[in-house]
């Protein structure tokens, strides 16, 4: 199990590489490692989701769940300067290389980190992930029941998923939980999915005088 992408501390020998994300809107070199989600290049997914997704809100926290070595992560932080971006994931060695790589990109606005070093409170006006579709049904279940509550009453999520992986299912599987999902794009047998925030979905809390 170390060596898979989703072990916090995966075993393999680090072997350090760098891979390019080129859209029309910007291009990030990024370095990646062994043991951590698609280290030889950027996965297709990410790139379907990234050049298929409406913008980013230009403001409030926005979410990257899963975000291994950091490419969705920085895009948000590219596109929508003025917002706070969160990245997470399970893998310490993909945050610690996520974090080198917005240094190298020069961006200020991005944070990486665990679940439980995330703010409890923070809710999200977007969330953009690749899912980690093979830690199993189960836990992907509970991973999104997790974070998806946490957008904010106008927010969406955009997940991208592989037809073949359970697209189609997870997309009605949403539904059922009351989470209101759409496709908006399909391309390569990948699905991306927009999730609205659910009716009951809490507000973002009051700002209160000191």
């Amino acid at each position: 199990m170390g060596d898979h992408y989703f072990a916090e501390r995966p075993g393999a020998a680090a072997r350090r590489r760098t891979v390019d994300l080129v859209l029309p809107d910007l291009h990030l070199r990024l370095q990646t490692d062994s043991g951590m989600f698609s280290p030889d290049r950027v996965d297709p997914g990410t790139r379907v989701l990234l050049e298929t997704v409406p913008p980013p809100p230009p403001h409030g926290d926005l979410l990257d769940l899963g975000c291994g070595y950091g490419p969705i992560a920085l895009t948000l932080a590219k596109r929508s300067p003025q917002a706070s971006i969160w990245g997470v994931d399970v893998n310490r060695r993909a945050l610690e290389i996520a974090e080198v790589n917005a240094t190298a990109a020069g961006l200020d606005n991005v944070r990486f980190g665990l679940a439980d070093e995330i703010d409890p409170d923070l809710r999200f006006a977007a969330i953009w992930s690749n899912p980690p579709i093979r830690i199993g049904k189960t836990a992907l279940h509970d991973l999104l029941l997790a974070w998806l509550p946490r957008l904010t009453p106008t927010g969406h999520a955009h997940l991208v998923v592989q037809k073949h992986l359970g697209s189609d299912s997870l997309h009605r599987w949403l539904n059922d939980q009351g989470l209101p999902t759409e496709r908006i794009a399909s391309r390569s047998a990948y699905r991306v999915l927009r999730v609205s925030a659910p009716p009951h979905s809490p507000a973002q809390p009051d700002s209160r005088p000191g």
